[in-house]
């Protein structure tokens, strides 16, 4: 609130509580934690993991993950501004659609390789 007791424009931007801008480094980073480990895992998938009885199954498997990576930490830097500006705004935080993203991403590379491990096992 203003002097007058009016709220400040929403256009105008201002200082916020540094809690607040500390809190969202925080989760930004946690999304850079969150890509180097999907990236750490991608490589381990294409240079550790034996060969699967599908061919190919490792390199797509570690380009998923390598994939996932690049969505985590982009967006990680989107969400991190967007949420930034809507502090300095006094507007709502943005939606996130990511979240969902990775999640399905990882349900679906958990499906194959569930199936991976079935397959590997009958051969």
């Amino acid at each position: 609130m203003s002097e007058a007791g009016t709220a400040p424009p929403e256009d105008e931007e201002r200082e916020p509580d540094y809690r607040f801008t500390l809190a969202n480094e925080r989760t930004f980073l946690a999304w850079l934690r969150t890509s180097l480990s999907l990236l750490a895992a991608g490589v381990a998938v294409v240079q550790l993991v034996p060969s699967f009885p599908i061919p190919h199954a490792r390199g797509v498997t570690g380009g998923l993950l390598a994939v996932l990576a690049v969505v985590a930490a982009a967006s990680g830097v989107l969400r991190w501004r967007s949420v930034e500006d809507a502090i300095r705004h006094d507007r709502p935080l943005p939606r996130q659609r990511v979240p969902w993203v990775m999640a399905t991403g990882l349900v679906v590379l958990a499906l194959f390789g569930l199936v991976l491990i079935v397959l590997r096992g009958e051969a």
